[in-house]
């Protein structure tokens, strides 16, 4: 009986067979190119997001909780929230929660603002002097809100920056008139950019006092006192915000009477990530598995082409089988030949996948990324989606016989 073959032989005959068609080679691995760089521009994309949406989230700070009123199935549905938060809850809260060091109520409207011909809609929040530190912002020019401001009931206000562009192109802001409603502001401080959460820009927020925006926008409700659109509350570290949660949910339920849901929530940041971060991991995911169908598409291919290079080479075939070369041999050969377009196109479509990605990272704000393990993971699956597709032609070719391959000589 024959020897079998040396391996370097059979992957160099291999080679050598696809280097003889290299057009047909490269029209057969297309379909797997196409599906790596799909999956990895598609995770790259999909992780690019959920570093946004963290980035983001951070900015909120480690140790900060927000109190929102309103039970869960309002919220779900975008009804308005009722007026369960009050000003008197605040007090409480920084009065009576052991882990908490400060607390920022806010009031929240949506308000044309103007400065001369220049107008824009943006949000005013009404602000104690804690919200700067609870919330970790820096000013950039002038300064934040202070108690006094807030004791005076004066008309002051601090701006985002991208606000001061857009109503103050030139020149310094500071000391300048800002018009809300029917009520003219003096501008006593820039913030440093903070970025944008969940599509609101904080950069464009104007920032006034909470009792002025009490007295002269929001008002007060007869029946509840100051209404409070949420409250920012600071625990003593990342560690006791647990706690301190736990304790403000306590506190709020025996200040609102409530025997069963609560008329309010306690949301951190580590529960915002972890629901964005299974948002996007879904949404990796499902973008992946449609990368997926296209490698898939693209071993089907490698088999239908293979299989055509089994009826054209049959005579060549059972020449070898004639002069000694046994089954193992030409099933390998075959393998191989699936194997190197299937890991060939794997290579290049990694490529333009890393490619696409890093494009995409330095083209738009989405920080788009791609870790050497799933791109190595896509090359191996795409040597594997050859093997197992290239089993079916190299098995026909092997079982050939080669009295009747000789037949067409």
């Amino acid at each position: 009986m024959a020897s079998r073959l040396p391996i370097r032989e059979t992957v160099g005959m291999a080679l050598s067979t696809l280097n003889t068609n290299r057009l047909r080679s490269f029209l057969t691995m297309l379909g797997i190119v196409i599906g790596n760089a799909s999956v990895i521009t598609l995770v790259g994309v999909g992780k690019g997001a959920q570093n946004l949406a963290e980035g983001q989230l951070s900015s909120l700070g480690a140790n900060v909780l927000f109190v929102v009123p309103g039970r869960n199935d309002t919220r779900r549905q975008g009804i308005e929230s009722p007026k369960t938060l009050v000003f008197e809850d605040a007090k409480a809260i920084e009065e009576q929660v052991p882990t908490v060091r400060r607390v920022a109520p806010q009031i929240t409207l949506s308000e044309v603002v103007q400065s001369g011909s220049l107008s824009a809609s943006t949000t005013v929040t009404g602000v104690t002097p804690e919200f700067l530190t609870v919330r970790s912002y820096e000013v950039a020019q002038g300064r934040f809100l202070s108690a006094s401001d807030l004791e005076g009931v004066r008309n002051v206000v601090v701006i985002g920056p991208d606000l001061k562009d857009k109503l103050m192109p030139t020149g310094s802001a500071l000391g300048r008139q800002l018009r809300i409603r029917d009520q003219s502001f003096e501008v006593i401080g820039v913030l440093e950019p903070k970025g944008a959460v969940f599509g609101s820009n904080q950069d464009e927020t104007a920032y006034v006092p909470l009792t002025t925006m009490v007295s002269r926008l929001s008002g007060r409700d007869p029946l509840y006192g100051v209404v409070l659109s949420f409250i920012s509350v600071e625990a003593i570290d990342e560690a006791s915000t647990g706690a301190a949660s736990f304790q403000i949910t306590n506190l709020l339920r025996q200040r609102h009477r409530i025997l069963r849901e609560d008329d309010f929530a306690v949301r951190s940041q580590k529960d915002a990530q972890q629901i964005v971060g299974t948002i996007t991991g879904g949404l990796t995911l499902m973008l992946a598995a449609i990368g997926a169908v296209s490698l898939l598409v693209g071993g089907i291919g490698i088999m239908n082409i293979m299989l055509v290079s089994v009826s054209e080479r049959t005579e060549e075939i059972g020449l070898r089988k004639a002069l000694g070369a046994r089954s193992g041999d030409v099933l390998l050969q075959f393998l191989v030949e699936s194997l190197v377009l299937a890991a060939l196109g794997g290579v290049i479509g990694s490529a333009v996948g890393v490619g696409t990605v890093a494009l995409v990272a330095a083209l738009t704000p989405l920080p788009a990324a791609i870790e050497a393990g799933t791109v190595l993971g896509t090359v191996l699956l795409s040597g594997s989606i050859g093997l197992v597709f290239g089993v079916l032609p190299a098995r026909r070719a092997a079982q050939l016989d080669p009295i009747v391959a000789l037949r067409s000589l």
